[in-house]
């Protein structure tokens, strides 16, 4: 059956009728959402560096604390205290 504007009701009219038109009709279900997920696979996997960015961000953010760290540590002991001290009074006094 059809409807009047000449579109098919069922795949069963489309591919033709009996066993043969609903295994055509399965054939064609199945290679359009292998298609589907061939596509989806392809779109997921072609930036795979996106984790990687996020992982070197991170590196990098804990090399960034441990040279604060450090520099912390640097600028509270007593010879680098006296060196800025002095250069600071230094200044002031030209």
């Amino acid at each position: 059956m059809t409807r009047s504007e000449g579109t098919p009701l069922h795949d069963q009219d489309l591919y033709g009728p009996g066993i043969r038109g609903r295994m055509r009709a399965m054939a064609k279900a199945a290679n359009t959402r292998i298609c589907m997920l061939d596509a989806r696979m392809r779109t997921i996997t072609a930036e795979p560096e996106k984790g990687l960015a996020t992982a070197e961000y991170a590196v990098v953010m804990i090399a960034a604390t441990g040279f604060a760290g450090l520099l912390v540590a640097i600028l509270k002991s007593g010879a680098v205290k006296t060196l800025l001290t002095n250069l600071v009074k230094q200044a002031l006094s030209v």
